[in-house]
Order: structure tokens, then sequence, then C-alpha cells
């Protein structure tokens, strides 16, 4: 597998389905929105530093609402819930693709361990603020 193999020959976003597919020289893999999102690599989701992660808990019902190109190296997606931190680089998404059963699982598991849901709570479907920089802000959106 060379580098090259690991970028994406095409990228479709299917937000009906709430799935983004990635068409590699290998075959197409489907990424829902929810695993994505649970598996951001943002500080938020991954924390500072080793064994730091935040378990993310209520996603179940997450759409992707932007996805942009970041240079020749990576994607920003957005997702319905206002999260839109993290790059997913190349090799971070060709990892997510080819080992998304056994993540997910792991997910899963967490998800029991800690007795939360992926199911959405009254607080979880609210509007969140992302981007603010105090009271003045700078630049922060609700969606």
């Amino acid at each position: 597998m060379t580098q090259a193999d690991k970028i994406p020959q095409e990228i479709r976003l299917q937000q009906e389905r709430r799935v983004l597919t990635l068409v590699y020289v290998d075959g197409a893999k489907s990424l829902p929105a929810e695993y994505l999102r649970v598996y951001s690599p943002s500080a938020e989701v991954r924390g500072h530093g080793p064994g730091q992660d935040v378990l993310q808990t209520g996603k179940a019902e997450v759409s992707i609402t932007d996805l942009d190109p970041v240079g020749q190296y990576a994607l920003k997606i957005t997702f319905s819930d206002g999260h839109d931190s993290g790059l997913y680089d190349w090799d971070y998404l060709y990892r997510l693709a080819h080992k998304q059963d056994a993540l997910w699982q792991d997910y899963l598991d967490r998800l029991e361990k800690a007795g939360a849901s992926r199911t959405p709570s009254a607080e979880d479907l609210k509007p969140k603020h992302t981007h603010s920089c105090g009271s003045g802000g700078c630049g922060g959106k609700a969606v």
C-alpha cells in the first residue's frame, strides 16, 4: 500500500443517508456521519494527550452539513450538532475506513461500560455555538 493509495479517488456525500463514501483503489467505503463524529480527530474528542479521549454520546442523529477540502491533505467536516474542529487527513480517513468494524465495536463497548447512549437527549438536540471567544465573539455561529 503506497501513500497515494490512501488518498480517495472519489468522495461522495449522501446527506439523506448521512453517509460519506470514499472510493479507494481497493474499493469503496461508506462511513456514517455518527461514526465520523464520534471519532473526530479534534482535541474536544481525542483530548490533549494519550488517554484523554472524551466519550461522545447522543450522536445517532448527527449529519454532515458541510464538507470542505483542506489543501491536498485533508477534509474539514461540519456536523449538524455544530462540531467542526479537527481535520480528517487522508491517513486518518483511510484508517477509519479500513478499521470501521473494530472501531465501531470499541465505541459501542465504551458506551455500554459508561451506561451511556447513542440516542440524543433533548440537550443534545439544541443548537450549539462554536468558535466563541467570549462576549465580544470572534465569528461565533449558531447551527
